[in-house]
């Protein structure tokens, strides 16, 4: 193990978390107004209608392969009937399938921002940013997939990262484990690491932004002004009850 192997694999990913955390606290202290996607479609619609489902659908089904297959042991999946072939195949097609609709979706929103005019005169420095670290992080993790996965060797990343990225989630880093692993691998990483650390300044925080406090919050109520109230605007006769002839009047 070197310096370089302890820099990169211990104290930039606590760092990184570090940042994560401490910079989604300060941003939710002093910008809560910023705390949103920017949304863009009154701009435009059409692409963004293809874009974005293709998109987010794509990114939900690679976090999910992420979980299973970087922080769910290997006899776990054995335990319930899963063996190393099952999960390779699995793994691999859905994978494939899960990053060329997150690529996709990708593609579709990078060339709205560009060429469509408002949208982007309403792209800021940050969101550029946060779209090419994203590119590269999904670049590097579908060729690292292609080259090793579909037509190489079928690289085994749940004996080096995964126990890797494990122990620093126990406390008990072990870089070691990450010294052999293939570049390409090695520059996914590193990229999403890239990646979580710029999250909590760009657009990226909206993913922690559930509407949660609709289900609960009361009812907007909605009155109408009248003189007897002091407004100086005339009642519309429209909003005046009118009683139908030969009606019973009201008690």
């Amino acid at each position: 193990m070197t310096p370089t192997d302890t820099l990169l694999w211990v104290a930039l990913p606590y760092a990184v978390a570090a940042v994560f955390v401490v910079g989604h606290v300060w941003r939710y202290r002093y910008d809560q107004f910023g705390w949103t996607t920017r949304s863009s479609q009154v701009y435009e619609n059409r692409l963004l209608r293809w874009g974005s489902p293709m998109f987010h659908l794509g990114i939900l089904m690679v976090i999910a392969g992420h979980v299973v297959g970087l922080l769910v042991p290997r006899t776990w999946l054995e335990a319930i009937g899963i063996d190393e072939h099952a999960y390779h195949l699995g793994a691999t097609w859905m994978g494939t399938a899960a990053a060329v609709l997150t690529i996709a979706g990708l593609v579709i929103l990078i060339y709205r921002r560009r060429m469509v005019g408002p949208v982007f005169l309403a792209t800021t420095r940050s969101d550029k940013l946060m779209y090419v670290v994203l590119a590269a992080t999904l670049g590097f993790g579908t060729a690292a997939t292609v080259l090793y996965q579909v037509f190489g060797a079928a690289y085994d990343y749940r004996g080096s990262i995964s126990p890797w990225i494990r122990s620093l989630l126990t406390f008990q880093p072990q870089p070691a484990l990450m010294s052999d692993v293939p570049l390409m691998f090695q520059l996914h990483v590193l990229s999403a690491l890239v990646l979580f650390a710029i999250w909590p300044f760009t657009r990226l925080v909206h993913v922690f932004s559930a509407p949660v406090g609709y289900l609960f919050r009361p009812y907007v109520v909605y009155r109408s002004r009248d003189r007897a109230s002091g407004s100086s605007r005339a009642v519309r006769p429209g909003w005046e009850r009118v009683e139908r002839p030969g009606a019973r009047p009201r008690l």
